[in-house]
């Protein structure tokens, strides 16, 4: 009865979007790499350890925990890793890197054995502009007696979303906006004015950090961050380059995502020190996402906020696979990491379900119970500093898997129940501008670069500056926000209450999703940053 075999169905599998090619099948001797996810123990009292930590109203508010005890509260079982383990080298896959959590394992064999590891899988390699995959677009299974020991195996299913044109977005708002092509644009300068940051609000702490994760094939060049801060930082003290770069950068030209997460964080939450995430891309079957979760799980001492500009449809991917990546962000959530995630551009996305029926389409990470969501908005005038309304592409919305948290109420006027689960973790929690920002890249300032990756850095960038005058009266990080900025009650943020955001362009709700609306709202939270009361509402306890 040990050698039924079980489809590992809680991995779904998805057809290979349109716009990858199918280059036909691997070499059977080139070399993959598969991350497997191994059950771990002990999540229900690591839930309850992160809610006693990140609500200022428990005495055990702050109280972090280290790595180590991390891992001496998750590790899989004696059984689960020796059954991986034996499962793993009875098909001589003996190349394996684990992490300090011994939760993950990162193996290296050839496709072939692959193949036979994993009966069903056939991979591939796809072709999308000039990024090349290695993946197995087909079910496969695993031994019953292996299934019960692990979340999900990595490297087959999921390919990366395509990441949105930041210029695009902002070349379509152009005409609207602008008739004598005259526009203030958003510089950090501009930023400092708008959430009330002084010459004097930078980092000072010794043992504070920051850093962004890029997934997308991207890279700065150190050489364009150091041209912005000349241009746009000199009213205030800055750092003019990264201090860390994880992963491997690329040669060629910048991306404009990566330069815009680096150049704002660093220029909001100015002078503090900054480590860049970046693709690790030595394997073609490696999900970068995905190793940037195996490296929180493997480093001691971590930036204290990350922001992230990352999303794929909920429905794209495994339930399985969610619920483990939660599980990741409550581990990094209970160390008194920060993380920020961009809500998206796609409004409240549609997907059309038939017959002329739509419902909205959340975005995970985003709909995740366990990170901070960002969302985007623009001045109300374009040619002033005034107030916020909503930015349309800002992403938000209910989760379809995850239900609302204990720490989220929600009373906002919303569009037809059909097209959105009333009871899912709403989405985004806070937001800032994302409208029309300059970036340099490639040496040249470039205008009109929007959304929701412009407004997370920089939210993540004032988080920096709260921890910095904590760690200086001797208290612990923020760690996971959520509990603390929903008590606040929309106190020391500015409330967004004008707009709506984009959605299905069919007979019911022609185009509009959620509207901005007083207090919490789907499309920009709790409201924008208003920093000098932020800080005084976040510093004590």
């Amino acid at each position: 009865a040990g050698l039924e075999m079980c489809v590992l169905c809680r991995d779904v599998t998805q057809p290979i979007p349109d716009d990858w090619t199918d280059a036909g099948w691997v070499n059977p001797t080139e070399e993959l790499e598969l991350t497997f996810a191994l059950k771990q123990q002990n999540t229900d009292l690591l839930e309850e350890i992160l809610r006693l930590v990140s609500d200022p109203d428990s005495a055990q508010y702050g109280k972090h925990l280290t790595l180590e005890e991390v891992s001496s509260l998750v590790h899989p079982t004696e059984l689960t890793q020796k059954v991986v383990h034996h499962w793993l080298q009875s098909h001589g896959i003996t190349n394996c890197l684990t992490v300090r959590t011994r939760d993950f394992l990162q193996c290296t064999m050839t496709a072939e054995v692959a193949e036979k590891l994993l009966p069903g899988s056939k991979f591939h390699r796809y072709i999308r502009d000039d990024h090349s995959l290695v993946r197995s677009s087909a079910p496969y299974s695993v031994h019953d007696d292996v299934h019960q020991h692990l979340d999900f195996v990595a490297g087959l299913h999921r390919l990366p979303p395509k990441g949105q044109d930041l210029r695009k977005a902002s070349s379509n708002r152009k005409q609207k906006r602008s008739k004598a092509g005259l526009h203030l644009g958003v510089t950090p300068s501009i930023l400092r004015a708008r959430y009330n940051l002084t010459a004097t609000d930078v980092g000072t702490a010794k043992n504070n950090s920051q850093a962004v994760a890029q997934f997308l094939e991207q890279y700065f060049n150190p050489a364009d961050l150091a041209e912005f801060m000349g241009m746009y930082g000199r009213s205030f003290k800055h750092l003019s380059q990264v201090d860390r770069v994880v992963g491997i950068q690329g040669a060629g030209k910048a991306g404009i995502e990566a330069s815009l997460d680096v150049e704002y964080i660093m220029s909001t939450g100015a002078n503090i020190s900054t480590w860049v995430f970046t693709n690790q891309g030595r394997h073609e079957s490696q999900e970068p996402f995905l190793q940037w979760i195996v490296l929180l799980s493997n480093m001691s001492d971590l930036p204290w906020v990350h922001t992230i500009s990352y999303g794929d449809d909920e429905d794209s991917l495994s339930t399985a696979f969610m619920m483990r990546i939660n599980t990741e962000f409550m581990k990094a959530g209970v160390r008194g990491i920060s993380l920020l995630f961009a809500s998206g551009d796609s409004g409240a996305g549609c997907k059309h379900l038939g017959k002329g029926q739509n419902t909205f389409r959340p975005s995970f990470p985003a709909s995740s119970p366990y990170v901070t969501t960002v969302g985007g908005t623009s001045f109300k005038n374009p040619f002033k500093i005034t107030y916020e309304i909503t930015d349309y592409i800002s992403g938000g919305g209910f989760s379809n898997v995850f239900k609302m948290p204990d720490y989220q109420t929600v009373a906002a006027t919303l569009p037809p129940p059909s097209y959105f689960n009333t009871s899912g973790r709403a989405y985004p929690d806070m937001a800032a501008l994302s409208d029309n920002y300059w970036v340099v890249i490639n040496r040249v300032p470039v205008p009109w670069v929007s959304g929701t990756s412009a407004s997370t850095p920089v939210v993540g960038g004032m988080l920096s500056l709260i921890n910095d005058q904590r760690m200086l009266k001797g208290r612990p990080a923020l760690g996971f926000l959520n509990p603390r900025l929903y008590k606040l009650k929309g106190q020391a943020l500015f409330d967004v209450t004008e707009g709506c955001h984009l959605s299905c362009l069919d007979e019911q709700v022609q185009g509009k999703g959620f509207c901005a609306a007083p207090s919490w709202d789907p499309v920009t939270g709790c409201g924008t940053p208003n920093y000098p009361a932020l800080l005084a509402a976040l510093l004590f306890n």
